[in-house]
């Protein structure tokens, strides 16, 4: 009876100290995001680093003899999890906020389009067409690629904007060098003056750098936010209604004014026959 008494005990302080690894771990955690969340620099600087709380044990199935005070120590630890998400969750929707205090008006450019997309009359919707318009084949149209760019082109500061991608299985988007050749087809890299973002067969999203890579998603956006700091020379996608990174482009050395950047796609039958749509972003936009 005295060798099971003690084994327990040693279970218990075991688990006792893991707690208290855990809990140290969280009260850190919570510490870093409150500092952040005072700062706006450092928090848009940090916004594209920020990591889900760190890794907790399930404590629910957890037993030990005696104890008294195993109730009160989990509730502490899930009470903890459940602040620091909370707090995590806020200081990304405040950083999305004011990320999208950089919103400028974006509209499509009906002379950079590619004869098959269809605008509308807005200038905020783009789709494909199976139907190619009789159009001049001037030098800003896109060809052959489905391509279009917006209007604005931005050689200074910050801009932001949002573009609906709901229900679509291919698209690209991004920005991309004012000065590019818009005839023939190019990987679309920085290395050709494209920083753009790309879903492919509904669920591969890829970075365009110049060796691609492959992004994996906790959820399917919706809505992508486009972010760009030209001095800073950062390119960054984010999940808009997640308020979730999904990607940057950083060190980039930006000489050229830079413009919006939009590719439905073909339709494919009708399987991506959904629209881009340029969205309102929920703050007064800024004329460019």
């Amino acid at each position: 009876m005295e060798e099971q008494q003690e084994a327990e005990e040693r279970e218990a302080d075991s688990l006792i100290k893991e707690l208290e690894e855990e809990i140290s771990e969280l009260m850190k955690r919570s510490s870093e995001v409150e500092q952040l969340s005072h700062s706006e620099d450092r928090l848009l600087q940090h916004f594209c680093s920020l990591k889900a709380p760190p890794a907790t044990k399930d404590w629910t199935e957890v037993m030990v003899r005696p104890s008294s005070y195993e109730g009160t120590v989990l509730r502490a630890v899930t009470q903890l999890e459940d602040t620091l998400s909370d707090k995590m969750m806020k200081m990304k929707m405040l950083a999305m906020k004011r990320l999208q205090q950089f919103a400028v008006d974006v509209t499509l450019d009906p002379l950079t389009a590619h004869p098959n997309l269809v605008l509308s009359d807005d200038g905020k919707l783009v789709c494909h067409s199976d139907v190619r318009k009789n159009l001049p084949d001037n030098k800003e149209r896109f060809s052959p690629s489905v391509n279009v760019s917006g209007k604005q082109s931005f050689g200074s500061g910050r801009f932001y904007f949002e573009v609906q991608v709901k229900r679509k299985t291919k698209w690209y988007l991004g920005v991309v060098k004012e000065s590019i050749n818009r005839k023939g087809y190019a990987p679309l890299t920085p290395k050709n003056g494209y920083w753009t973002l790309i879903l492919r067969d509904g669920k591969l999203y890829k970075a365009c750098e110049d060796s691609s890579v492959i992004l994996h998603l906790k959820c399917v956006p919706e809505k992508v936010g486009v972010f760009v700091d030209y001095e800073g020379g950062v390119v960054s996608f984010y999940d808009v209604d997640a308020a979730a990174l999904i990607d940057s482009f950083t060190h980039c050395c930006f000489t050229h004014k830079l413009q919006p950047f939009f590719s439905p796609c073909l339709n494919y039958g009708g399987k991506n026959s959904a629209p881009l749509i340029i969205c309102p972003v929920g703050y007064a936009l800024h004329p460019t």
